[in-house]
């Protein structure tokens, strides 16, 4: 599992990074050279992308997602249980269901040869793997919901991350 969280998080680090230098090139660009990074729209919607995505799945392992437990304190724990069954399982479904919807994007991307405006840069490869991150972050609560099951829940005062 570490080994997922590390490469999952150094691209979305590498992304980040790259992102960020490529807007501080191209502001120096237009500001001292009267020109822009050619394509550099593109490549931070690309760069955003694998920031996004890449970092989902983290997001959900650490427990990172906005979460109302306003309630959690006088819930007794078999409801904190269906609540976390529930929340998982809805998470789940969603994301299958993206990653299903997306894999049939990129599919049709493929067959019709559908590239960037500018660069010409490939938009298949990026659905694919786009519906791949989708699918590990499906796997990734999926781990999540098995992990607490098996396990009782814990008390809203100390409960560990893995909340959606």
């Amino acid at each position: 599992m570490r080994r997922i969280e590390t490469v999952l998080g150094g691209g979305a680090a590498l992304a980040l990074f790259g992102m960020m230098s490529l807007t501080f090139v191209d502001v120096l660009g237009r500001k001292f050279a009267g020109s822009s990074v050619p394509g550099a729209t593109e490549l931070t919607e690309v760069l955003m992308l694998l920031t996004i995505f890449l970092a989902l799945p983290l997001a959900s392992l650490k427990g990172e997602h906005v979460a109302f437990d306003l309630l959690d304190s006088v819930l007794p724990p078999a409801a904190r249980r269906w609540q976390h069954l529930l929340s998982h399982g809805l998470c789940i479904a969603v994301l299958l269901g993206a990653a299903w919807l997306v894999q049939g994007r990129a599919q049709r991307t493929v067959e019709d040869g559908d590239r960037t405006a500018q660069l010409g840069l490939a938009l298949g490869p990026l659905h694919y793997l786009t519906a791949l991150l989708l699918l590990v972050t499906a796997l990734a609560h999926i781990y999540l919901l098995l992990r607490r099951t098996t396990s009782t829940v814990q008390a809203a005062d100390g409960h560990e991350g893995g909340r959606p």
